[in-house]
């Protein structure tokens, strides 16, 4: 059991409390000699607009060091062009606290095509570009040119989710921990209440920053592991097995076993051969290990074991003793193809076995695979993926440390869950609510999206135990749920009644990651202590989970009770496995808190994809469709449930997105919007994507392997699937149809996915980008990430994230005119007629064969002969687009989602 944290407001105050509490933070000079201040104690620098509302993490932080009697100031969106804007505050007396905002500034910034958004949530006006990419490190480096004596620490969801060396998307290689490459002084990563408010507190006390190295929740920079800690190296833990192919030493002589030796010999010096406190000669025994002196250990440690045994560190006899068990080995002496190197003393390699006594644990460190090998290697990858990962519960994380040259990344076991008298204190913090003053009163186009879509919303709690593989949310905030009390969010509700301007009696939200996860926690804390699952309800629901909604139904009915109150919604998206163990629930949600649709995200529907996802199988998506039926009935609501879904997850193949298209037919359901998976650092999923790997289970170079949709075609592909019904992306399913065998699916009857014909002037545009030949076809807006708990995470960039009410557009539908239907099959039939003379039509003619014979012979009734006649002149231009089907139109609010008009 880990001892009690320090509780979080019991410090006492610095001294620079007696200038009270600032109505806003202040982010200019003026503002701070109205206050009295002289200067700032910290400064956060961060890349959003300053929204003082606790939905934001830099107003969090702020407010909370605030409370702890430190001046706070705020630098908001600064220019990085030049180091102007990083002084407006002038010098920070502790530190700079850096910040990318709530968003990732890469997700933020590029879609999951790798395509610049246009827009920025959290900006106002939704003006793109006021902040760089990755943020972190730019503002960090114009901190540094400003004050380079000034301590930095970073944190926020992209220095939480880099904190190791980590897959990027972008730039498609694995990067270093964001530590060192921001040169900052300290990482803070979590939930960082806890870590940034001792931190402050040591250095008003004159503690030098680089002696902070005992926290919970942080990582630094250290050249070697110090006496008294016990070296794990993570390979026994969980052994990946040998790495490259086994070298014969007898066919040294030839030039091809030279160069395999040669390449052996660099994969084990640079897996982390230099480590702390190795001895001279380490690299000389690693290349014997290389070249099958297997006697390394003592223990039969194949080639690249040996290697990674010495990669563990070279480790002192004092560690050994410090009650690690260990067996220590000698090389052998270098085989003949090594004969002219220089003779260098021998190394030691030693090797931790799996256990280690529980008494040692707060002394132990895992060594994780180095930078240098994680980037050469992707299954050493996707280990170490998978060790970050077990090692995640803070009841009995260990240390983890990781070699980048000559240098040791450390980072300390995750910081322990907020109580809920902590998380109440937060929360009641003295917020306003609303912008800063320096952007103006919130209309028109000086409105801040993000702010708009969370004004009116409350965070119930934070974490998540549903361990997606493509989600960050547990990375970074952790699997056990963090509450607040009922009589707090009561109170905030009264709050935004009596002082937020514009409310309307409508909270848009009582939520968090998840809407039904509040109070929900292990049975025995015994257990969830000691638990190392990635997921609480993943391949099912596990018996020791407590899922009683009863205290989140108490928390609805007095909530929408309170006078003033017109209505509570739910915008957070619903667990429904875990809902339909509650039907009491289900109903109470279905009845009162749905305003006409309720998201909730299947993901996927076949096994292979749900598998790499940890979601469940699409039989519990209808016991909950089914529930939530029944219940909208006996309330005489017409409601509907939108279903979300990731296109080109790893694990997902062309067979499984052409099953959830004809499903998606099949119940009527047309997206507007589709995302593909964007691979986030970190994340599980990720670990998958790079390496081919299923880190969910022990890797080696001959364990699963993981299909990845990988190329923009692909991507496009499976997007298309998701929007079946878009008339651009027909000529791309007609061919992928035609190849995988499913030629019987083009068609105009009910049983066909798309038809033959093709409308002149669609499928010219590629999906996500916008044309005006193409009404149905968007571009991809920015996964705004809703505030579903206390501050937004990136998570993963899929169409998930977006909140479905900000597509709407007060009811209105736009109908997508390549739909299919008669109306549709004339125009076709038209067009394909007028062109017949033109190249521009030749693929459509040659299509005639696969046409509906009737559309054909209606050909002479429907031609226009206006489009006839100006054809000859207007060959290859834009023409006019088909008559749309009459369509029966849902009236959910969500812009796009159609059913086809019942027979």
């Amino acid at each position: 059991m880990q001892p009690a944290p320090r509780e979080l407001f019991s410090y006492r105050k610095h001294w620079a409390s007696r200038f009270g509490t600032a109505p806003f933070l202040p982010m200019s000079k003026e503002e701070m000699d109205a206050l009295g201040w002289d200067s700032c104690d910290i400064i956060v620098v961060t890349g959003d607009a300053y929204v003082d509302h606790p939905s934001f993490g830099m107003a969090i932080i702020g407010r909370v060091l605030e409370a702890q009697g430190f001046r706070v100031g705020i630098l908001a969106q600064p220019d990085w062009r030049s180091t102007e804007d990083f002084t407006r505050l002038g010098k920070p007396n502790l530190f700079f606290g850096i910040t990318a905002g709530n968003m990732d500034s890469m997700v933020n910034r590029y879609t999951s095509d790798r395509r610049i958004r246009s827009d920025d949530a959290y900006t106002p006006a939704g003006e793109g570009g006021k902040r760089p990419d990755r943020s972190v490190i730019v503002y960090s480096q114009r901190v540094r040119e400003a004050f380079n004596d000034v301590p930095i620490v970073i944190g926020g969801i992209e220095a939480s989710l880099r904190r190791i060396a980590h897959f990027d998307y972008w730039s498609e290689k694995v990067r270093r921990s964001v530590l060192l490459d921001a040169k900052a002084d300290l990482l803070v990563y979590g939930n960082g209440e806890r870590q940034i408010v001792e931190i402050a507190h040591r250095l008003a006390k004159g503690q030098p920053i680089d002696q902070i190295n005992d926290l919970r929740g942080t990582a630094f920079v250290r050249p070697a592991t110090p006496e008294g800690w016990t070296e794990i190296d993570s390979t026994s833990i969980d052994e990946p097995g040998p790495l490259n192919p086994p070298i014969d030493p007898y066919a040294a002589n030839d030039a091809k076993s030279k160069a395999a030796m040669a390449a052996a010999s660099h994969n084990a010096s640079t897996a982390n051969i230099s480590s702390a406190g190795a001895a001279p000669g380490t690299e000389t025994a690693a290349r014997d290990a290389a070249v099958g002196n297997d006697s390394a250990a003592g223990a039969g440690l194949g080639t690249e074991e040996a290697a990674n045994a010495s990669s563990a560190g070279g480790v002192t006899g004092a560690e050994a003793a410090a009650g690690a068990t260990a067996v220590v080995g000698e090389a052998a002496a270098s085989a003949p193809a090594c004969a002219t190197a220089a003779k260098q003393p021998v190394a030691k390699v030693v090797k931790f076995h799996r256990h280690v006594p529980t008494a040692d644990r707060s002394q132990s460190v895992i060594r994780m695979p180095s930078f240098e090998a994680v980037r050469d290697d992707a299954v050493l990858y996707a280990h170490a993926s998978r060790i970050l990962h077990l090692e995640s519960n803070p009841g009995n994380a260990r240390a983890l440390v990781q070699r980048h040259g000559n240098v040791d990344v450390w980072l300390n076991p995750p910081p322990l869950p907020l109580s809920m008298k902590e998380m109440d204190a937060i929360y009641e913090l003295p917020y306003r609510r609303i912008p800063h003053p320096f952007y103006g009163e919130q209309k028109g186009t000086n409105k801040i999206p993000a702010y708009e879509m969370i004004r009116f919303s409350i965070a119930i709690q934070r974490g998540c135990f549903g361990g997606c593989t493509f989600c960050s949310i547990t990375e970074h905030e952790g699997r056990i749920i963090q509450n607040r009390s009922e009589n707090s969010i009561i109170k905030e509700i009264e709050t935004i009644r009596d002082s937020v301007p514009g409310f309307t009696g409508v909270i848009s939200d009582l939520g968090g990651p998840t809407a039904n996860m509040y109070r929900l926690a292990c049975k025995s804390r015994e257990i969830e202590t000691a638990c190392r699952r990635p997921s609480c309800v993943f391949p099912g629901i596990c018996p020791n989970l407590n899922t009683n909604h009863t205290p989140l139904i108490n928390l609805y009915r007095r909530a929408r009770a309170l006078p003033g109150i017109k209505k509570i919604l739910i915008g957070s998206g619903v667990r429904y496995d875990l809902a339909v163990e509650s039907p009491e629930y289900v109903k109470e949600l279905v009845q009162h808190h749905v305003g006409g649709y309720l998201k909730i995200a299947p993901e996927a529907i076949g096994e292979g994809p749900l598998s790499k996802m940890m979601k469940p199988g699409v039989g519990t998506y209808y016991r909950f469709k089914e529930l939530f039926e029944k219940f909208s009935k006996e309330a005489g609501k017409e409601q509907y449930l939108i279903p979300y879904f990731i296109a080109a997850h790893p694990g997902t193949t062309d067979e499984d997105m052409l099953e959830l298209a004809l499903w998606l037919k099949q119940n009527g359901y047309r997206a507007d919007q589709v995302q593909a998976f964007l691979p986030s650092p970190m994340a599980t999923a990720t670990a998958m994507w790079h390496s081919g790997k299923n880190p969910l289970r022990k890797v080696t170079h001959g364990s699963e392997e993981v299909h990845i949709p990988k190329g923009l075609k692909v991507r496009r592909l499976h997007k298309a699937f998701l929007r079946w019904h878009d008339a651009n992306n027909w000529p791309i399913l007609r061919d992928a149809l035609r190849r995988m065998g499913r030629a019987d699916l083009i068609g105009a009857g009910k049983q066909h996915l798309i038809p033959a014909w093709q409308p002149l002037g669609t499928g010219e545009a590629h999906e996500g980008r916008r044309s005006k030949h193409s009404p149905g076809a968007h571009e991809n807006k920015p996964a705004h990430d809703k505030r579903r708990h206390g501050a937004p995470s990136t998570a993963s960039s899929t169409q998930r994230r977006e909140d479905p009410r900000a597509a709407a557009s007060n009811g209105q539908r736009r109908y997508d005119s390549s739909a299919t239907g008669p109306g549709a099959k004339r125009a076709g039939a038209q067009t394909a007629v007028s062109s017949a003379k033109h190249k521009a039509a030749q693929a459509a003619v040659s299509n005639a064969k696969h046409a509906d014979p009737r559309a054909a012979v209606s050909n002479a009734k429907h031609a226009d002969p206006r489009a006839t006649a100006s054809n000859a002149k207007r060959a290859g231009a834009p023409q006019a687009a088909p008559k749309p089907m009459k369509f029966r139109t849902q009236h959910t609010g969500l812009k796009g989602v159609r059913m086809p008009r019942s027979k």
